[in-house]
C-alpha cells in the first residue's frame, strides 16, 4: 500500500503536470499527461530494491496502543473556534476551459448548505493533542501488513523486502542529476522508513518549531480519527470546492484570476525548475506556516497550494458524467464507488487544493477545479487536511 503510495504520490503530483493557465482567465493544458501511476505506496513498494538509493532507515521506534476515540457532535449553533461560516449557495463545479484530465468534467451545478469550516489546515500542535488525548497511532507509524498489501497489488505480485514493510511514508527528495523525463517521478519520491508526521522529512527529521505547520503525512483514517475526535468532519468534494471559490465569482484559484507567478505571491508553491531546483521565491521550500499568505472571501488560508487536502469523497474518475448538468445537485456526497483507472486494484479518495510542489511546468493543481486521487492508506510529505463541521438547525 505505501508502495502504491510512491507510486501514487508521483501520479499526484505529476497528475499537474502541464496544466498551465494564462493571466486572461482561461485555462490551459499543454498537456494530456496523467500525474499518477499506476499506484500508490503499493506499488512503489514492491518495486523497491534496497540496494536502490531508496531510504530504508534502520532505526525502530516504539509503536503505542491507540486508546478508544471519543465521539461527539459534528453539530454547533454558534460558530467554533478557529472555523468560518460558509453562508449556502450554488456555483458551477468542475473545470472550465481546455483542460486536458477528463476527471474535472462536465462542469455541472452544485447547491450546498451553509457549513462551518476551519480557517487553516490542521497543525503540527492541534494533531499533537489529539495524539496526546488519545494515543493514536498513524498509518505512517504502523508497520506494513503484506497480506493487506497483496490486495492492492496484482496477483502474483513478489513480496517486497522486508526492511520496506517496516513503518514509512513517501518523501519528496529531489534529485541531483537534471531530470529531462518528468514522467518518472521514482527520480525524486523516496520511499522511506521511519517517516511520518514527526519525522516529515525522514527518521532523523522533526517538527521542532513548526507547531503552526500544517501536519502531513497524514492518510484517509488518520484525518477520519482526528475529525471524530475534534466533532467535526472532513469535507465533501463540493463543499470544499464551494468553499475555495470564496466571495469571487467562478475564479481560476482561490484568489481570483491572477497569474500565480504573479508578485506578490498568493500561494505556496514551487519555483524554479521541477524537480531539481525550488528557489523558495515565495519564501518556502516546503509547508509554509498556516496563514503566511492572504485568505479568500470566506477567511479561508491556504486553499491553493502549500498541502494537498484530503475529502471526504471517494475518488471516481467517471463520477461527474453521472451527474446533472442542467439541475443543481445538492449537497452532492461523492460517488458509491471507488474508481481510478490507472489502478483498479487500491481505494481512493479526492483530494484538493494542490501543494508546495506545484509548478506551472509540471503541476498546476492549485486550481480551484483541481482534484487528484490519494490512496486511502498512503501517506506523504506534501498531503495534510482540514475540517469542516454542521450548522445545528
Amino acid at each position: 500500500m505505501r508502495a502504491l503510495i510512491m507510486m501514487f504520490i508521483s501520479i499526484l503530483v505529476f497528475s499537474c503536470k502541464n496544466e498551465k493557465q494564462n493571466t486572461t482567465g482561461q485555462e490551459k493544458v499543454e498537456s494530456k499527461t496523467d500525474c499518477h501511476p499506476a499506484g500508490g505506496r503499493s506499488q512503489i513498494l514492491t518495486s523497491l530494491d534496497t540496494t536502490s538509493n531508496q531510504s530504508i532507515a534502520t532505526q525502530k521506534n516504539d509503536i503505542l496502543i491507540s486508546k478508544e476515540i471519543n465521539t461527539s457532535n459534528s453539530s454547533y449553533t454558534d460558530t467554533p473556534d478557529g472555523m468560518v461560516l460558509i453562508p449556502s449557495g450554488q456555483f458551477m463545479m468542475g473545470a472550465k476551459g481546455n483542460l486536458a484530465l477528463r476527471r474535472e468534467y462536465p462542469r455541472h451545478p452544485v447547491k450546498v448548505d451553509s457549513f462551518y469550516m476551519d480557517s487553516h489546515e490542521v497543525t503540527n500542535a492541534e494533531f499533537r493533542a489529539f495524539v496526546e488525548a488519545t494515543g493514536y497511532v498513524t498509518i505512517a507509524e504502523r508497520p506494513i501488513d503484506w497480506e493487506e498489501l497483496k490486495k492492492q497489488v496484482p496477483p502474483g505480485t513478489p513480496k517486497p523486502p522486508e526492511e520496506a514493510l517496516r513503518p514509512g511514508s513517501l518523501v519528496f527528495t529531489p534529485p541531483l542529476q537534471q531530470v529531462t523525463d518528468l514522467s518518472n517521478y521514482f527520480q525524486w519520491w523516496q520511499w522511506t522508513n521511519y517517516t511520518d508526521w514527526k519525522h516529515p522529512d525522514g527518521p532523523d527529521s522533526s517538527i521542532e518549531g513548526k507547531d503552526n505547520h500544517p501536519v502531513v503525512h497524514i492518510a484517509y483514517a488518520d484525518a477520519l480519527a482526528y475529525a471524530k475526535w475534534a466533532g467535526k468532519r472532513l469535507p465533501t468534494e463540493a463543499e470544499w470546492e464551494y468553499a475555495a471559490n470564496g466571495t469571487l465569482d467562478d475564479p481560476i484559484y482561490p484568489w481570483g484570476n491572477k497569474d500565480v507567478n504573479a508578485l506578490p505571491y498568493e500561494c505556496n508553491f514551487y519555483q524554479g525548475r521541477f524537480p531539481n531546483t525550488n528557489t523558495g521565491e515565495d519564501g518556502y521550500v516546503t509547508t509554509a506556516p498556516v496563514g503566511s499568505f492572504a485568505a479568500n472571501g470566506y477567511g479561508l488560508f491556504d486553499m491553493g497550494g502549500n498541502v494537498w487536502e484530503i475529502t471526504a469523497d471517494n475518488f471516481d474518475e467517471e463520477y461527474y458524467s453521472m451527474l446533472s448538468t442542467t439541475a443543481a445537485n445538492i449537497n452532492p456526497k461523492g460517488s458509491d464507488r471507488s474508481y481510478y483507472s490507472a489502478n483498479p486494484y487500491a481505494k481512493f479518495t479526492v483530494i484538493k487544493g494542490g501543494s508546495f510542489l506545484c509548478n506551472d511546468s509540471y503541476c498546476a493543481s492549485y486550481r480551484v477545479s483541481a482534484k487528484m486521487p490519494l490512496e486511502t492508506d498512503s501517506a506523504m510529505n506534501h498531503v495534510g487536511f482540514r475540517c469542516v463541521a454542521d450548522i445545528s438547525k
